[in-house]
């Protein structure tokens, strides 16, 4: 039987109990598989590589080398947070590099969405692989693999982290988590000691909020999608919406819209709050929000971010629309 074929006898992993287990059997064998080896690890701060890298210190410690890439696209506070939790909290071997500049500066003036997550995926492999290059012993990779995508690449799912590497870096593969669901994973996640923000964390784009800050990304316009998704998740979290609704953003479009403030007239973005639920991603519905969030969310958002000037909410199901906006 291939290894990468979920057993038929596997339990699924939804207790503690079931976690500690499966977290003592992979310690197990990535001592063995890798001996006094480095690994490295793409360390995102999303669900899967988190996981990965807590179960991967427990097993292995300063053996493993984690880089964390910040291209500038992340949400408020996800790069502050990997530095916390894996740093200054779990003392991990975590190199992080800052290339915002690298990034905007690519990205400044293109509009069309294939060609910017293009760009977001190229530069971040070159970024990742100008840092593996830089260190010595390396011999494994280390990836956030789970068996959703083992499944629907059939069979075969090479560097889920970051989207391929050179074919002269020849590392073997580390896959701790490959035969289990994203619910298994999180379970793994809460026993490990992470963070309920980080475990519980929702799916993300690979080009994070290049995708959610429509057409050409300005600097200004990202700051005001940063800022706005953080107040929807503030709020969303203390209405207790942030574990019935499936996955909610902000989106800021490359237009202006007429408003007044302060007495003055304005010419400023719209902001543009998407929430779905779903089972599969495949088809989504919309939920109904209470008004008395939609209006906390709208006021803090004209109140605290600059250049707004206005709050829609996208009642669009999937079908006709996409989850994302592009």
């Amino acid at each position: 039987m291939s290894n990468n074929i979920r057993p038929a006898d596997m339990k699924r992993i939804s207790t503690p109990e079931l976690a500690e287990a499966f977290i003592a059997e992979q310690v197990a064998q990535v001592r063995a598989q890798v001996g006094d080896k480095k690994v490295l690890l793409a360390l995102s701060g999303g669900v899967d590589s988190s996981v990965v890298a807590a179960l991967l210190v427990k097993a292995i410690g300063k053996q493993l080398v984690c880089v964390h890439v910040n291209h500038g696209l992340m949400r408020k506070g996800e790069s502050e947070q990997v530095i916390e939790v894996f740093q200054n909290q779990l003392d991990a071997n975590l190199i992080y590099v800052d290339a915002t500049d690298r990034f905007l500066d690519l990205l400044a003036d293109v509009d069309e969405p294939e060609r910017k997550r293009k760009i977001i995926g190229g530069e971040f492999i070159k970024v990742f692989d100008e840092e593996a290059r830089k260190l010595e012993g390396i011999s494994f990779l280390a990836q956030g693999t789970i068996y959703p995508d083992i499944l629907e690449s059939d069979g075969v799912k090479a560097h889920h982290n970051v989207g391929g590497l050179p074919e002269d870096m020849d590392f073997e593969l580390v896959e701790p988590v490959k035969l289990l669901f994203k619910d298994e994973v999180r379970v793994v996640g809460r026993v490990l000691g992470l963070p309920a923000s980080m475990v519980e964390r929702q799916p993300f784009p690979g080009p994070g909020l290049g995708v959610r800050c429509l057409g050409a990304i300005t600097r200004d316009r990202l700051a005001a999608l940063r800022e706005s998704d953080a107040v929807l998740r503030e709020e969303f979290a203390k209405a207790g919406l942030a574990e019935k609704v499936w996955q909610f953003f902000t989106v800021v479009p490359d237009f202006r819209s007429t408003g007044v403030r302060d007495g003055k007239r304005a010419f400023d973005w719209p902001v543009i709050i998407r929430a779905v639920n779903t089972v599969d991603a495949m088809t989504a519905t919309v939920p109904e929000i209470p008004w008395a969030v939609l209006q906390a969310v709208t006021n803090r958002i004209l109140a605290e971010v600059p250049g707004v000037c206005r709050v829609l909410y996208d009642l669009t199901p999937k079908p006709v629309g996409t989850i994302e906006w592009e």
